[in-house]
């Protein structure tokens, strides 16, 4: 009996809502490619990255710990954050081992593969970049805030979103992985600091608009103060077209139950609100909704269901 290809996802992104996605999807019968932001320079990340000119280990830290089938203690190590201790304080131990690994290996991207054996994870992990990269954003009012961990502090409406210096070079990889997906998945995230950084590499967005995969956007479930307050669904996507081309993204993922009101007090509180999810702008711009209730009901904190979703992207591929 012949056995059936296994599909090709590719998962863009970083942040909180990327590790999420992936570990539903590691155990599923797939071919898993991860491809993770490098333009962080907050705390430990950003510290590593001026002192040792890497690109940025936490994003990429959180995806290995995600995909990794290694012992919960060994994980649990990796991702120790050291309290105390005058220079350690602060770092945490995978980038702390991303950072040696690069100095042994010579290459950011080489000590990640290295981690990953050790680890064992399942699927790949490509930084989108193996350069270091500043973010910036030129806002609204004509200003330019310079920084990943200041462009949602200005708390100013954001035009788009830039890399320096030019011109960045993905990684080969990571574009032959986008040419040959079946799906194409944009994570959750923070939409201008955690995944348009991904997007705007050259090349990058030529080879999402020239892979024959679908490109699906799993959109937030709630708004973000300083990055996308007020903003609809649609308007998420939008941001993805002005910044990458119309047309890129053929399908959105939404969450379409009611979020507990005491759930909805807590995010109040950081001036973010249930992200609408617009229906007829959305079916106008010709994208495919997936629609379900995809978020996990037992945290105070609103996360994505990882099981959950997974199933409704596995789904996604068994109808193409």
């Amino acid at each position: 009996m012949k056995q059936e290809k296994q599909p090709r996802v590719v998962v863009i992104g970083g942040g909180t809502g990327m590790p999420v996605l992936l570990r539903g999807l590691k155990n599923l019968p797939i071919h898993l490619t991860a491809l993770v932001t490098v333009a962080d320079d907050g705390g430990s990340t950003g510290r590593l990255r001026s002192e040792m000119a890497i690109p940025a280990p936490g994003d990429i830290r959180n995806v290995i710990a995600a995909l990794s089938d290694a012992e919960p203690m060994l994980v649990e190590l990796f991702q120790h954050r050291f309290v105390a201790g005058n220079g350690l304080s602060g770092h945490s131990m995978g980038n702390l081992l991303l950072a040696a690994m690069t100095s042994i290996t010579g290459d950011f991207y080489t000590g990640i593969k290295e981690i990953s054996r050790v680890l064992n994870v399942k699927g790949k992990i490509l930084p989108i970049s193996n350069e270091s990269m500043s973010l910036h954003a030129k806002m609204v009012d004509g200003s330019i805030i310079s920084g990943e961990s200041n462009i949602p502090l200005s708390n100013k409406q954001i035009e788009r979103v830039f890399l320096s210096p030019q011109p960045v070079e993905p990684l080969p990889n990571a574009i032959r992985a986008i040419k040959k997906a079946d799906l194409i998945v944009i994570s959750p995230g923070s939409l201008y600091t955690s995944i348009l950084p991904n997007l705007i590499i050259p090349k990058i967005d030529v080879a999402i608009k020239e892979s024959k995969g679908k490109v699906i956007y799993v959109c937030n479930v709630m708004t973000q103060a300083g990055e996308t307050t007020d903003y609809t669904a649609s308007d998420h996507v939008k941001a993805i077209s002005n910044h990458i081309g119309e047309g890129c993204v053929g399908g959105i993922v939404v969450h379409n139950e009611p979020i507990k009101r005491s759930v909805r007090a807590v995010y109040a509180e950081e001036n973010a609100e249930p992200v609408i999810y617009d229906t007829e702008r959305l079916l106008d711009m010709g994208l495919e909704i997936i629609e379900g209730d995809i978020i996990n009901h037992s945290q105070s904190t609103l996360r994505h269901d990882t099981n959950k979703i997974a199933k409704l992207l596995y789904s996604i591929m068994k109808t193409n």
